[in-house]
């Protein structure tokens, strides 16, 4: 069959991104610089042809998809697998007070994030699992077709890693901005191919949110 192009896509600013917030599940929408980012990301994929756009549920990847679907013409479609990572009691918490508090914890998500146990969250092992496993029936879905996929760096980061077989520590290894984008490929022969990540030239005359320390 033929290739399928993925574009990996990570949603656009909210508040919680600028207010260095471990964001997790909570359902922070776009805040005004994210669905300007949003607009401008959609702009640049207009002509890239995407035929279909897979998002998170939360509100801030879901807009994103809005905004992008309805410059290729596609609905957004929601996938529960695509969520972004749960945090437990950390969650909507500063990385301030954080870091402060749990200062051991703090340092090995740093570090060692793949070792990180917080109360009532998933492990970054988990996420990848579980989102290797919806992109991989997503693939199949959509084989042959280009896609977008929206969702979270939290997600975004352990899946590619799962996808490309990297081994841990994976997850510094990566890194991806607000509305940005990167090009994953997919043929039954090869694999998971990475060809592009973290691209932001359309996001040159917008802030971009310095939050790589939080979730």
């Amino acid at each position: 069959m033929g290739e399928t192009t993925v574009y990996i896509i990570r949603h656009g600013e909210c508040d919680g991104n600028r207010d260095k917030r471990i964001r997790g599940c909570v359902d922070f929408p776009l805040n005004e610089n994210g669905v300007k980012q949003a607009r401008a990301l959609a702009a640049r994929l207009k002509g890239a042809g995407i035929s279909a756009v897979v998002s998170s549920p939360l509100a801030r990847a879901l807009e994103t998809a809005r905004i992008l679907g309805e410059a290729v013409g596609a609905e957004p479609v929601v996938k529960e697998g695509f969520r972004n990572i749960c945090f437990g009691e950390w969650e909507n918490r500063l990385q301030s007070d954080i870091m402060r508090e749990f200062p051991e914890a703090w340092r090995t998500w740093t570090t060692r994030p793949e070792e990180l146990r917080v109360a009532g969250a998933e492990s970054l092992f988990d996420v990848r699992e579980r989102s290797l496993r919806e992109l991989e029936n997503t693939v199949a879905e959509y084989e042959g077709r280009t896609i977008a996929l929206v969702s979270h760096r939290a997600l975004i980061k352990p899946m590619l890693a799962g996808a490309l077989g990297v081994a841990p520590p994976f997850f510094w290894r990566l890194h991806l901005d607000n509305a940005a984008y990167g090009v994953l490929s997919h043929t039954p022969a090869r694999g998971f191919t990475l060809r592009a990540l973290n691209i932001t030239e359309h996001l040159k005359n917008l802030k971009i949110a310095d939050d790589f320390d939080s979730m």
